[in-house]
């Protein structure tokens, strides 16, 4: 029986330690554009983004830790093993990532790593092939939306204060900017952290510790979001460096509708349950206030190389699950 406690409670810890990193990588996602308008100090946007990373589980539901927990691979093939694969295979991945300053998915890294583990396990038929497909459908489609969202922001209001002084617009949208950058802070947290708190669900389940129904219990939401504002707490300044200034150069105007058309991106993903990542949202939308002004202004070669991390990240991911979880097995 100790040995049962020692080994949940190791995996627990693991599962905190990726969503601690999932806050440190992903921390660009919410600060990157506050930070690159100068409209916060570094120092001060992470701790902003932490506070609304925490506070996102009084705002939305558990539909996201639901699918993650049960709508990728089955619950019913999910032991301690393919926990630990599918962990170390994303926390792998997102330093190899976070080390070189790519913005990555932590999102899509831990989907793959589930699915690697599962696979290396009983092969393709542990995936729920279902919420796998709605969760690949999302790479796509959650990048493309934000894209659409910011331009039209930033259309529509390059139209409504057309008659304004630029130093007047940017007075204003550097107040409205700690209101934008607040809600895509909360749609991080509140898809984010999520996956993690499905992870440790199926995990329980797993050992039978949830009376034989899949739930998630209120101790794993806030230790997850607990966990998620600690890691955002110590940034990511590389990845923050290529969100908010290599891919195009933003001001207030611009920050605001990209932090807005990105949270609500989030919101809807996050009611319907979908794992979108949130690295792809604001960097769709990011893309599409640059291409508002003109293509140029947007830096391609910088985007593509994203693109391709957005790519490989998924199957690298599994990869390196599917080697723990068998270096794990055989250990054992």
């Amino acid at each position: 029986m100790q040995n049962f406690s020692s080994y949940l409670i190791g995996l627990i810890a693991v599962a905190l330690i990726f969503d601690f990193l999932n806050g440190l990588h992903d921390a660009a996602n919410s600060i990157a554009t506050i930070v690159s308008t100068r409209v916060l100090r570094p120092q001060f946007a992470v701790a902003w983004a932490a506070f609304f990373n925490f506070i996102a589980f009084l705002f939305f539901g558990l539909h996201v830790a639901q699918t993650v927990g049960a709508g990728i691979v089955s619950p019913d093939i999910v032991d301690d093993f393919v926990v630990f694969g599918a962990l170390m295979g994303a926390i792998v991945w997102n330093l190899i990532t976070w080390g070189v300053g790519i913005p990555s998915s932590s999102s899509h890294a831990l989907v793959g790593g589930l699915v690697g583990a599962g696979v290396a396990k009983v092969g393709a038929s542990a995936i729920v092939w279902n919420g796998l497909l709605k969760t690949s459908v999302a790479i796509v489609l959650s990048p493309a939306l934000g894209f659409v969202l910011a331009l039209a922001l930033i259309l529509l209001v390059s139209w409504i204060f057309v008659r304004r002084t630029p130093g007047g617009v940017d007075a204003l949208f550097r107040i409205l900017q700690f209101a934008s950058a607040s809600l895509y802070s909360l749609g991080h947290g509140g898809n984010d952290a999520q996956k993690t708190m499905g992870v440790i669900a199926v995990l329980l389940y797993s050992h039978g510790a949830l009376g034989g129904e899949f739930h998630v219990p209120f101790w794993v939401v806030i230790a997850c979001q607990a966990a998620m504002g600690l890691g955002t707490l110590f940034g990511g300044w590389r990845i923050v460096r290529t969100m908010g200034s290599k891919i195009t150069r933003l001001t207030p105007v611009q920050g605001f509708c990209a932090e807005t058309g990105g949270a609500i991106t989030l919101f809807l993903a996050t009611a319907l349950g979908v794992p979108v990542s949130t690295t792809h949202t604001i960097t769709g939308a990011i893309i599409g206030v640059g291409a508002s002004r003109r293509v140029a202004a947007v830096r391609w070669n910088v985007a593509k190389d994203i693109v391709v991390a957005w790519v490989i990240t998924m199957p690298m991911a599994a990869f390196f699950a599917a080697t723990f979880y068998a270096l794990a097995r055989f250990a054992a």
